[in-house]
């Protein structure tokens, strides 16, 4: 018997995912999927397993689940087990999993333990080898991150304080009692909001956590509530919908979902009637030309986030590549944080629409050094996060976080020019596009950001 373990890591979400099997049996389990499934099929197919049970630690709230696109992919002939703990409620079918079971995957076995705290219906999954009741591993969901725990002010203020206390006895009694060399495969890396400042590695074991992780050391309540109320990231937009649709059963589109091409003519049709326009290309292409309205979210895997962010899931997207080729790409980054709705791509991309002889909008790109010498003639609008804000910025720089950008327009003055910036242009760029679409009439983008400020040597202040 080999025991099979692969850890699978969405960009961009930063999220995990986990396949355990046992090649004598022929089985295995998928744990907290994500929607482009293929990589569990390719997988299983790779080691000759069946994958007959599909796990979720909770009902997640930072991406859209794949446990039933899963399930549809394996022709319904796996069993869905989904958390009743803390009086969860579903809207599909599933076999319910409480504190203490088990399944058995050959010598492999999988054991549910409560751990609330995130949410009231969180498990953790205890894995055992060969009969042992001592567990070499743990499959920690959103519960245990490296050097961070996770966040439990997801359900609102009313449920804050109840989820608090909860996380804190999970961390007390369940993962501190554990073994030092019981090693920790959480459901986050670096880059999720699911909790404050996690660690940049993708597993860790109990005994370094004992040691090093900051939340694992409070051993007072109080001290422990005040840390996570300070650290605490701000909440995606995202969260509350994409909790919603994972509770009511995300839809089952049985692949990546469809996104026809068309040419400029019908796409600009789509245009004339306030099409929702995204547009993948690189800061500096979209700044030399773009179909005007269009929000540039370049194609790199934050994608993912800033969709969730600053998209609207209800209205189909239109898009705009770099390449035609990069469309599989393009969607499935979108696909993780719920768009399933889609107008059309501009067939052939930019150079179609300019050789047809289409109306373009620009963003002039401002480098530092201009930027400098402009000094208070045009506002500074730094969008970076709270803590990125706090270690450094440029003198004279207005703050405001590219996630509430949206809902904090009214800050600026739409007459003056505004110059964006963040630590390498890529969300200063999202920030300009916003601020075009929104009426701002002179609006400029700063490639290289702060971190060309920074290397040109020019003056920075703090707060």
């Amino acid at each position: 018997m080999t025991l099979r373990f692969e850890q699978f890591l969405a960009d961009g979400v930063a999220q995990t995912s986990y396949l355990v099997g046992d090649d004598a049996t022929g089985t295995a389990a998928v744990i907290d999927p994500r929607p482009d499934t293929h990589v569990y099929l390719e997988t299983a197919r790779r080691y000759g397993l069946a994958i007959t049970h599909v796990l979720e630690t909770h009902i997640h709230a930072d991406f859209l689940s794949g446990a039933r696109e899963l399930v549809d992919r394996l022709g319904g002939g796996a069993e869905l087990c989904l958390s009743v703990e803390g009086e969860a409620e579903y809207g599909f079918d599933h076999r319910p999993l409480r504190d203490g079971d088990t399944l058995r995957f050959g010598d492999a076995m999988i054991e549910a333990r409560h751990t609330p705290g995130h949410t009231p219906e969180h498990l953790a999954f205890l894995l055992h080898e060969g009969g042992s009741e001592v567990p070499w591993g743990v499959l920690s969901g959103d519960s245990f991150f490296v050097a961070s725990v996770g966040r439990p002010d997801l359900l609102g203020d009313d449920r804050t304080e109840e989820l608090t206390q909860s996380l804190f006895r999970t961390v007390r009694e369940f993962y501190m009692a554990l073994d030092d060399g019981v090693l920790v495969y959480p459901c986050h890396g670096a880059g999720s909001e699911c909790g404050p400042d996690i660690g940049d590695r993708m597993s860790t074991s109990i005994g370094y956590e004992r040691r090093f992780n900051p939340y694992c050391r409070i051993a007072n309540y109080d001290d422990f509530r005040r840390a996570m109320q300070h650290d605490a990231p701000p909440v995606p937009t995202h969260y509350p919908r994409l909790k919603s649709v994972n509770a009511a059963g995300p839809e089952v589109v049985g692949g990546l979902p469809r996104v026809p091409p068309l040419p400029p003519a019908a796409f600009a049709d789509g245009v004339e009637r306030g099409a929702q326009l995204l547009d993948t290309r690189d800061m500096l292409a979209f700044g030399a030309g773009h179909v005007a309205g269009a929000i540039n979210i370049g194609g790199r895997p934050d994608l993912s986030v800033w969709a969730g962010w600053l998209l609207d899931p209800e209205r189909p997207i239109w898009l705009v590549l770099d390449t035609d080729a990069d469309l599989p790409r393009i969607v499935t980054l979108l696909w993780r944080t719920g768009f399933t709705r889609f107008g059309g791509y501009l067939a052939g991309g930019m150079a179609a629409w300019a050789e047809e002889g289409r109306p373009m909008s620009g963003i002039p790109q401002m480098t530092v050094h201009e930027l400098r010498k402009a000094d208070g003639a045009l506002q500074r609008l730094d969008v970076r996060k709270q803590e990125e804000w706090e270690a450094g910025h440029m003198p004279g720089a207005r703050h405001v976080f590219l996630g509430e950008l949206p809902g904090r327009l009214d800050e600026l003055d739409a007459s003056q020019p505004v110059a964006t910036y963040c630590a390498s242009g890529f969300r200063a760029s999202i920030a300009a596009s916003l601020l075009r679409r929104h009426g701002f009439g002179d609006v400029r983008n700063v490639p290289g950001s702060w971190k060309a400020w920074r290397a040109a040597g020019h003056p920075t202040a703090t707060d």
